[in-house]
C-alpha cells in the first residue's frame, strides 16, 4: 500500500534523471566505462557503474584512481572519457523507458514544471529530450551545467533555481544511490525506480522514500501522486 500522504499537498515541479528513469541507456553506459577502464588497465565491474551512475565522468573516473591509490591526471580523464563517448557513440540506441513518456505527458498536462537533471554529458541522449519529451534545453541541468556534480547537492539546487520552487514543493524521480543522496541532500523528496540491477535496499539507505520495482509500476502510481 502506498501512503500517498508523504507527497507535497501541491507539487510544482518534478525532476526526473536521464539514465536508467527516462531511457534504458545504463546497459550501454556500464558497458563501455568497463571496456574504457579495461583500455587503461583498470577493472571496473559492470555493478560499481550503477553504483556510480549520475555521477559526472570526471568524478567517477577521480573516484576509481583515487581507490587505486593515485590521483588521475588530466590526460587520464581525457583518454578514458573520450574513449566513453567514442564506444557510446557506437552503441544501439537506448529505448525509452516503459510509461516513462505518458508519466512526463501527465506531469507537464497538469500544469507542473518538469526538470531532466542529468550527470550525462552525451550530445546524443541529451538532444533526444526534446522530440521523445518535450523537454527543452532550458529545462535540463546536465553534467555541462555543475561544478559539483551527483552526489552533490548541487545539481539538484539548479533545478529548484530552475523551476523557481521550494524544496517541499517538488518531487525527484530517481534510480540511482548518487542521485538519491544528491535529491536527498537538496531537501528532496525521492522516488526511486530499481530499473537497474542494484538491490533495492540499496536504494532505500540512500534516502529514497519510495522504492518501487519499475518505470511501468511507477505510470500506473502517477496519477494519484500528482494529485496528491
Amino acid at each position: 500500500m502506498i501512503d500517498y500522504s508523504i507527497f507535497p499537498k501541491k507539487i510544482k515541479a518534478l525532476f526526473f534523471d536521464m539514465d536508467g528513469v527516462l531511457y534504458d541507456s545504463m546497459p550501454n553506459h556500464a558497458f563501455t566505462w568497463v571496456e574504457s577502464f579495461k583500455a587503461a588497465g583498470i577493472d571496473f565491474p559492470a555493478y560499481d557503474a550503477y553504483m556510480n551512475e549520475g555521477a559526472t565522468g570526471n568524478y567517477t573516473i577521480k573516484k576509481v584512481f583515487r581507490q587505486l591509490g593515485r590521483e588521475a591526471s588530466e590526460e587520464d580523464i581525457n583518454r578514458i572519457y573520450d574513449h566513453k563517448s567514442e564506444l557510446m557513440n557506437k552503441a544501439p540506441l537506448a529505448p525509452i523507458m516503459p510509461g516513462m513518456q505518458q508519466v512526463v505527458a501527465n506531469t507537464l498536462a497538469a500544469g507542473i514544471k518538469v526538470i531532466i537533471v542529468t550527470g550525462s554529458k552525451q550530445p546524443s541522449l541529451i538532444s533526444r529530450l526534446n522530440d521523445d519529451f518535450n523537454i527543452g534545453r532550458e529545462d535540463i541541468v546536465s553534467g555541462f551545467d555543475v561544478k559539483n556534480g551527483k552526489p552533490d547537492p548541487e545539481p539538484y539546487l539548479r533545478a529548484l533555481g530552475k523551476a523557481a520552487c521550494l524544496a517541499d514543493e517538488a518531487i525527484v524521480v530517481e534510480n540511482a544511490p548518487l542521485g538519491i543522496i544528491s535529491a536527498r541532500a537538496a531537501g528532496l523528496l525521492t522516488v526511486a525506480v530499481n530499473t537497474g540491477i542494484l538491490k533495492p535496499e540499496v536504494l532505500s539507505e540512500a534516502g529514497a522514500s519510495l522504492v518501487l520495482d519499475s518505470t511501468s509500476q511507477l505510470a500506473e502510481l502517477w496519477p494519484n501522486i500528482i494529485k496528491s
